[in-house]
């Protein structure tokens, strides 16, 4: 079993993930700010919250090898990935203390916690399933927005947020991990009860990053 059959099994959601209209809003630039600027707070509490699942990987981690493997993800969340955001935000017009301050909408709320608790209740690769449609998708949509011919960069407000996803440290980064995710799914079957188990922890992952690309358009209409 590998990373790419939690994908097939899980198709439309999967398209409408990566092809959401937030997404296609943000290639063209024509993504309304107030959609944005609420996506980057809710995106700010999101990446604590996954801060903290990647340090729970390390406690769920039964291999050395695997506890290292999820620790440089911990420092880079920490000391790289939420600086750069708060960074980035500031030019924005958003403080830390404007993120930090910001309440968790319902769907942040549920997204973050499904991934902590589906970590907390099954075992690594329980966890590894329920974080992989964030890392992977962001990487699948970046690499997909870069090679569209009708992604608009020049001019567009949201062209960073393009070249991050899409650039090869980030498209590398996600490439490693993904690696070694397949390493942990290597002995599982697809058709068993545990892969079948997975297949559902991806899936509703997947789906909360719907509703998370959701919440943020619905700032439009209200």
């Amino acid at each position: 079993m590998k990373y790419q059959d939690l994908i097939n099994a899980c198709q439309q959601d999967w398209q409408q993930y990566t092809e959401h209209a937030f997404v296609e809003q943000l290639a063209q630039g024509t993504l309304a700010q107030p959609c944005f600027l609420h996506y980057l707070k809710q995106d700010f509490l999101f990446l604590k919250q996954y801060a903290r699942a990647y340090a729970l990987a390390i406690y769920k981690a039964r291999t050395l090898d695997d506890m290292r493997r999820a620790l440089p993800t911990v420092q880079g969340l920490l000391d790289s990935e939420l600086s750069h955001h708060v960074t980035y935000c500031g030019q924005w017009g958003l403080t830390e203390s404007d993120l930090e301050n910001e309440p968790e909408d319902f769907g942040t709320v549920a997204y973050t916690r499904y991934v902590l608790d589906a970590g907390m209740t099954g075992d690594l690769v329980d966890l590894y399933a329920a974080l992989a449609p964030c890392s992977i998708g962001y990487a699948v949509i970046g690499k997909m927005l870069m090679e569209d011919e009708n992604t608009v960069i020049e001019g567009n407000p949201y062209a960073t947020w393009i070249n991050l996803y899409g650039g090869e440290e980030f498209q590398s980064g996600v490439a490693s991990g993904a690696e070694h995710f397949n390493q942990l799914l290597a002995e599982i079957d697809i058709n068993s009860q545990r892969g079948q188990n997975l297949i559902q922890v991806f899936k509703t992952a997947t789906r909360m990053e719907i509703a998370f690309w959701q919440q943020g358009l619905n700032v439009q209409a209200d």
